[in-house]
């Protein structure tokens, strides 16, 4: 998995008076939880930018007054109408304990199935997993090579050394569907 370096700062009040003051200068109020005590802090909203603007999953290396954590971004609010981030909450992380984490999915290969016409349908763009930080893969990748029309890859296809899936099995991954121009020819074969 890849890493993203965040610098934060201790925060010395708490409340929404407080958090809304940090967002009027252009910081985000965040929480790390799971190193025994919460943590409140918080980052400038600029440095969210390679950590949430992003297909991909990240570990975050975080350092607050000069100590470090490795984290990983559980949750983020954004404001309703302007988009912008007013709170993260960023879990610690250690390699002996499983975390649970959604990655994006890779389609890669050259399908039979859409050659003949058919059209590609990816339905999942990221799946749920549970496994070692150390073990868990910057992405999934699933193979179309096979793919042939009216078929599909399911999440039960899917294998990954040392990670659970936690996604539903039966769910479709990806999907070659028949198209009109695909069932008008196989309609008429004789006609040129």
């Amino acid at each position: 998995m890849k890493t993203v370096a965040l610098t934060g700062e201790l925060r010395t009040e708490l409340g929404s008076k407080s958090s809304n003051g940090l967002r009027n200068e252009g910081k985000v109020p965040c929480v790390l939880y799971g190193e025994g005590n919460l943590i409140h802090f918080f980052v400038y909203s600029p440095d969210f930018k390679a950590l949430v603007y992003t297909p991909n999953t990240y570990k975050v290396q975080l350092t607050i007054e000069g100590k470090k954590y490795m984290a990983i971004l559980q949750e983020m609010q954004f404001h309703p109408v302007n988009e912008a981030i007013i709170h993260a909450d960023f879990l610690a992380v250690t390699e002996t304990k499983p975390v649970t984490v959604t990655i994006p999915v890779v389609v890669e290969g050259n399908s039979p199935g859409v050659r003949a016409g058919g059209k590609l349908i990816q339905k999942i763009q990221r799946i749920k997993i549970k496994g070692l930080i150390s073990h868990i893969p910057d992405s999934i990748q699933v193979n179309i090579d096979q793919l042939d029309l009216g078929q599909s890859t399911k999440v039960k296809d899917i294998e990954i050394p040392n990670i659970e899936i936690l996604d539903n099995k039966d769910n479709a991954i990806v999907s070659v569907k028949m198209t009109r121009n695909v069932v008008k020819a196989e309609e008429t074969p004789g006609k040129k």
